[in-house]
């Protein structure tokens, strides 16, 4: 199960994202803003400091307009798309007080969402012409996770399953309780027979009883790769087959080559650094 559709998220669940941040952030209310004079009209103007891929223009705005329903947004770039560093990315005016009180939230999501779709936009680049497919994981920041596969599409990559809900990933632990992978894939089918079936496996033998249980996608779970271009031979037009475990910017176009579908990577959305983005106010 894997998209990169770039359709933006729901409003509502983007609401929801601005009410938690704003919750930790704001609280019972911006005393430093309330220096300010409650109708002061201000501009501000937004810069991005280094070359990346942008994520996060409906939280960013969604923050400003939550506070000042009249507040002007000017967009010169959009998700998705690659900017160098010192570009002005945006301007924005609106009153004074609601701009510095939803500024750091704003920035928040939109360098954490940037630097998401940045770090994406590498690994994508680093398989360009074997056809694999990046993928995510669930190694997610909590309460952010469709926000951030979001963003991952946005650079260019795959989402792997949103949750536990939505995907069969029959791992070491559930092999180990079921009793085997066969009887594992048997129960998996049995109550969830609309669900993809992926299995991990760690040798080429639990390879075999995958394809003999009739997986939909196996997991190779830190496979060298000798090992890996065997199994490619092995489950060619049976089964697709994902690399995971010590993936890295190094790592990634060796494993791609050896004709695997996908490769999935932690640390897209895990090991995260936020895009460095200035913004400058001043007052109208």
């Amino acid at each position: 199960m894997t998209s990169n559709n770039l359709a933006p998220l729901s409003p509502d669940l983007i609401r929801a994202d601005i009410e938690r941040a704003f919750a930790e952030d704001i609280g019972s209310g911006d005393a430093t803003a309330d220096l300010l004079p409650a109708h002061a009209k201000a501009s501000a103007t937004l810069t991005c400091r280094e070359d990346a891929v942008m994520a996060g223009i409906d939280w960013f705005n969604a923050c400003f307009r939550k506070l000042d329903p009249e507040v002007q947004v000017d967009w010169a770039v959009g998700d998705g798309d690659r900017v160098a560093a010192g570009s002005v990315i945006c301007r924005i005016q609106g009153n004074a007080r609601a701009m510095v009180t939803a500024e750091r939230s704003a920035l928040n999501f939109l360098q954490l969402l940037s630097g998401t779709a940045t770090a994406t936009a590498a690994y994508v680049a680093a398989v360009a012409g074997t056809g694999v497919r990046v993928l995510d994981t669930r190694k997610t920041v909590p309460g952010l996770r469709l926000a951030q596969k979001y963003a991952v599409r946005c650079g260019g990559g795959h989402n792997h399953r949103v949750g536990l809900y939505d995907a069969i990933l029959v791992k070491e632990n559930h092999i180990m309780a079921a009793g085997g992978i066969g009887p594992a894939a048997e129960a998996a089918r049995r109550l969830h027979p609309s669900l993809l079936l992926e299995i991990e496996v760690e040798s080429l033998d639990e390879l075999q009883q995958a394809l003999a249980a009739g997986a939909d996608r196996i997991m190779l779970d830190n496979f060298t790769l000798p090992l890996m271009r065997e199994a490619v031979a092995i489950a060619k037009g049976r089964a697709q087959l994902e690399i995971s475990g010590n993936v890295d910017l190094s790592t990634i176009g060796e494993y791609a080559r050896t004709g695997v579908d996908f490769i999935s990577v932690g640390a897209l959305t895990k090991h995260v650094r936020a895009v460095d983005l200035s913004l400058r106010l001043q007052l109208d």
